[in-house]
């Protein structure tokens, strides 16, 4: 199977966990806002599709699981969660190809933590513009860090430690074809 082939598979299975993932953990009450489950997926997506199938799995999951399931609700948050989302699988997906480290545990949390900060930068911008200008409703630097720091701290920890345990993982991972998943 060739590159971009390979890696369309991917961005598209990832796609799917980004739909499924939410559905399961609301099946345990576990909350999206929380836990984070459509983000694991996405940020993935960038470490082992690239950068640009990672920015597309970011901007599509959010409004597919939208349509398919009801959530998020596509106005405002499946909006905002695209901005966010997308810049998690492009940030990602670019550090991680472009920081040349022998050693791939710190390549992965360097790419991580940047393209976490930068989502959620990217995040409250896109959700000033939407409450403040769109809905004439104040988006206060309280609310932004509540949503994007305080409140999903459980799902910050996860992704901390399981994205970087998948990416090394997945990178030993042979499927059929004799590729892996690295990139």
């Amino acid at each position: 199977m060739n590159t971009k082939t390979n890696d369309l598979v991917k961005a598209g299975l990832l796609l799917s966990l980004g739909i499924l993932l939410p559905i399961i953990f609301h099946q345990f009450k576990l909350g999206g806002p929380v836990f984070l489950p459509m983000h694991i997926p996405v940020l993935l997506a960038g470490f082992i599709a690239g950068k640009k199938y990672g920015f597309l799995v970011g901007i599509l999951t959010p409004f597919l699981s939208s349509v398919f399931t009801g959530m998020p609700p596509i106005y405002p948050t499946a909006v905002s969660m695209a901005f966010e989302l997308g810049t998690y699988g492009l940030i990602s997906g670019l550090l991680f190809e472009t920081i040349k480290s022998e050693n791939k545990i710190t390549k992965t949390y360097i790419s991580l933590i940047i393209a976490m900060l930068a989502g959620r930068i990217v995040s409250g911008i896109a959700n000033y513009i939407l409450f403040t200008f769109a809905m004439g409703k104040p988006y206060l630097l309280k609310m932004f860090l509540t949503s994007a720091f305080i409140t999903p701290i459980p799902g910050i920890i996860i992704q901390l430690i399981l994205i970087p345990f998948l990416v090394i993982f997945l990178s030993k991972v042979t499927i059929t074809g004799g590729q892996n998943f690295e990139r």
